[in-house]
C-alpha cells in the first residue's frame, strides 16, 4: 500500500471516528487527505473503494444522518463497536485492526491526523479527540511476516509459511486463510481458517519463520463477517498475564518491557526496576534476551532460566559463525 493512500485511509477513520455525528460527504472530502484535489467523479469512486475497503477489514462504518428527514446522509464509526471488548482482551482497546497501527508510526501521518481534527472543527463538526487512542498502537510492525499477510487479508490469497510454537524445536508447515491482522498485548497476529488443522487459528507474527509464500489468485477464499472474526480473535487469544517478573534496567533501554510495565521504581547504582505480567517464561524472555547487559531478570527463576538459555544459545551461534 503507497503511503498516500495509507494516508488518506488513517485520515478517513480518524475523521469518522473522532466526530460525534455523521459527516456528510462534502465535508470528509474537504477534510481528508488526498480527496480535495479529485474530480467530482474521482471522488466518488475512490470514497466508495476506500469505504468498501475498509469495511472489508472489519471498521465499522455507519450510515445515517443528523437530518430527521434524510436528505443528508453521512457516515459514521462507533468507538464501540470498532474496538473489541475489553472485558475478553484486556487491557483495554488492545485489539485494534493492522490498517491504523501500521501508518500511524510515519510522522508525516500524525502531522496530517492532527491537520484533519483542525479541519473538523474549523467546520463547526463537533470532535471527541480522547477517541484517538482506540487507533495509537502499542508496538511497531517491525515482523516480516507483517506486510505479507497484511496483503493477503487485503487481497483474500491463501499464505503458506513456517511457524514455531513456544518450546518447540522445529517450526511446522502451516497453510492459512487469512481473515484479519490485529494487535494483542503488544503483540502482532493473524487470525484466520488454518487448511492444515481444518479450524480457525491465530498465530503470533513474530513466530513465523522465513519468508510468507502467497498461493492461488486473489479472491481465493472469503472471510466470515465481522462479528465471526471478532469471536474468533476472542476465543483463540493467549490467557491474560498470570505472574510477575522483576527486572532491572538500565536507564534508557527495554523500552518495549518497560510500556508493559505494572510498577516502576529506581534502585541503586542507576538502575531501574521494574515488574511485568506475563504468561508464558519463554515469551518473555524473549523480549528480554535482546536488552543482552542492559537488562538483568532478578525473579522468578523460571524467566531467568529462560533469559540465560537464550543468551547462551546466542553466544554460541556467533562463536560458530567465527
Amino acid at each position: 500500500m503507497s503511503q498516500a493512500k495509507s494516508e488518506r485511509l488513517m485520515n478517513l477513520v480518524i475523521a469518522l471516528l473522532v466526530t460525534r455525528s455523521y459527516v456528510s460527504r462534502s465535508r470528509l472530502r474537504q477534510v481528508v487527505t488526498g480527496y480535495a484535489d479529485c474530480t467530482d467523479e474521482a471522488f466518488e469512486r475512490m470514497f466508495e473503494r476506500d469505504k468498501d475497503e475498509l469495511r472489508e477489514l472489519g471498521i465499522p462504518i455507519e450510515t445515517g444522518s443528523r437530518d430527521p428527514l434524510g436528505e443528508d446522509p453521512g457516515y459514521r464509526i462507533v468507538r464501540t463497536e470498532f474496538e473489541l471488548p475489553p472485558i475478553t482482551l484486556e487491557p483495554d482497546e488492545a485489539a485494534v485492526l493492522g490498517l491504523a497501527a501500521r501508518v500511524w508510526q510515519h510522522a508525516s501521518l500524525a502531522r496530517a491526523t492532527s491537520q484533519a481534527l483542525l479541519k473538523l472543527q474549523a467546520a463547526g463538526v463537533e470532535t471527541d479527540r480522547s477517541a484517538l487512542p482506540a487507533i495509537e498502537p502499542r508496538v511497531g510492525a517491525e515482523e516480516p511476516a507483517f506486510e505479507p499477510l497484511w496483503q493477503a487479508v487485503l487481497h483474500r490469497r491463501r499464505v503458506r509459511f513456517d511457524y514455531r510454537k513456544p518450546g518447540a524445536g522445529e517450526a511446522e508447515h502451516r497453510t492459512l486463510e487469512p481473515w484479519s491482522v490485529l494487535s494483542w498485548r503488544g503483540r502482532w497476529y493473524t487470525v484466520g481458517h488454518d487448511a492444515d488443522r481444518g479450524a480457525a487459528r491465530m498465530f503470533r507474527l513474530s513466530r513465523v519463520v522465513g519468508p510468507v509464500r502467497t498461493l492461488g489468485r486473489n479472491g481465493s477464499f472469503t472471510p466470515p463477517d465481522t462479528a465471526t472474526v471478532r469471536a474468533a480473535a476472542r476465543s483463540l487469544a493467549p490467557p491474560g498475564p498470570r505472574s510477575t517478573a522483576r527486572i532491572r534496567l538500565r536507564p534508557g533501554t527495554g523500552i518495549g518491557l518497560r510500556r508493559r510495565a505494572v510498577a516502576s521504581r529506581q534502585v541503586a547504582d542507576g538502575w531501574d526496576q521494574i515488574d511485568v505480567s506475563y504468561v508464558d517464561a519463554g515469551v518473555l524472555a524473549d523480549d528480554v534476551a535482546p536488552c543482552g547487559p542492559d537488562a538483568v531478570v532478578v525473579e522468578p527463576a523460571a524467566v531467568v532460566d529462560e533469559v540465560v538459555r537464550r543468551l547462551r544459545a546466542a553466544a554460541g551461534e556467533r562463536q560458530a559463525a567465527r
